[in-house]
Parts: structure tokens; sequence; C-alpha cells
């Protein structure tokens, strides 16, 4: 697939308008990634309200600058995922347990209520999910330093 052709603007509600290259004007489209975790800026659809897509974008460098930064703005007002760098502690071993952690966001803590809330994501990723439902991705558990991957690989 090639990068659909298309103006990006928003209407007075803060609603992204998707005009194409025929003229038609979407209102309302939302970015939705087809990879978020192993190709987060490749594969990057352009939605209506019910789903059916109005455009692609192959890759996010693809597009113009001001573009770019909407589709990003929409991306991140929609997708919470802090990623985890570092491992400070755990309560315990046995689940439930709470983890300390350092994120992309900041320092925080969340509640592991077992150990199959932690899902493997090819080969190096991870996604851990806490007891709100909150997800947090650990993008290469082998980049953790080896206090953090300690204290992991007892959980794995």
């Amino acid at each position: 697939m090639t990068t659909t052709v298309f103006q990006l603007s928003r209407n007075a509600y803060g609603k992204l308008l998707m005009r194409n290259e025929a003229g038609e004007v979407h209102e309302g489209v939302s970015p939705v990634r087809a990879f978020p975790i192993q190709s987060p800026d490749q594969g990057i659809s352009m939605v209506l309200s019910d789903g059916r897509e109005v455009a692609w974008i192959d890759h996010l460098s693809d597009l113009p600058e001001t573009t770019r930064k909407l589709v990003a703005e929409e991306l991140e007002g929609r997708e919470f995922m802090p990623e985890i760098r570092r491992i400070a502690s755990v309560t315990s071993f046995a689940t439930p347990c709470t983890w300390v952690v350092d994120t992309d966001r900041g320092a925080t803590e969340f509640v592991l209520k077992g150990e199959e809330d932690i899902r493997r994501i090819g080969r190096a990723s991870l996604l851990i999910a806490d007891n709100h439902g909150i997800h947090f991705l650990i993008r290469d558990m082998f980049a953790l330093d080896k206090h953090s991957r300690k204290i992991l690989d007892r959980f794995l």
C-alpha cells in the first residue's frame, strides 16, 4: 500500500477534518496504528467513527510536518501506554503485588494481579496490565538494567 494523499485540520470543536484528493471532507477521523508496539510509526489507518477506513499512511514520516503533528497529537490523546524503563522494586514475588517503576512518563506504582497479566509480544517485548486495566510496555526486556531484569525474571 502507499500513503493516501489528504489534508488534515481541526474543526471548531477540535475534531479532525480530512479532505482527500477527490475533495471529499470527512469529519471526526481518527488515526489507528496497525502495529502499535512493533512498528508505531508505520501502517496507520485513518478511520471514521463507524470504523470505515478513509486513508492509509505507510510511514508517519511521509506526511507533511503540520499533518504529521496533528496525527501524532491525536494518537497521543487516544493511546496511553507508558513504557517501563526501570523496575525499582516489587513488594513481593507472589501476586498480587505492587511494582514501583520508572516510565517514559515518570515514576509510578501499580498492582500486578497475577502473572498472567504479563504477556509476551514478540521476542523481546512485554505488555503488563495493572489492576485498573492500564497497559505498561517493556519494549525490550533485554535492554533493561540488571536489577530490573532480575526482578522481571522472577515473574517470567
